[in-house]
């Protein structure tokens, strides 16, 4: 993680995940969080930390996500 530029977070994610989550927050990183639905604003089964201003969401399909990596690189990347 310590190398990383930034992290995308698959949702649903499992618990090593969620280290890797941590571990990018008290790193800095640019975290993207990845849903292809809207399950991060249900509110009864989302971490609080996927709500954090550090936190971007994108919701849609992986074509998408792809397109708006490749379309936003130069964000992604500082």
């Amino acid at each position: 993680m310590a190398e990383a530029d930034f992290i995308v977070v698959l949702l649903p994610a499992g618990k090593g995940s969620h280290i890797e989550f941590g571990i990018a927050l008290g790193l800095n990183k640019r975290i993207i969080l990845y849903s292809p639905n809207n399950e991060i604003n249900n509110l009864t089964t989302t971490s609080t930390f996927y709500h954090l201003s550090e936190v971007e969401s994108f919701i849609g399909s992986l074509d998408k996500l792809g397109e708006f990596l490749t379309s936003n690189e130069d964000k992604v990347l500082s």
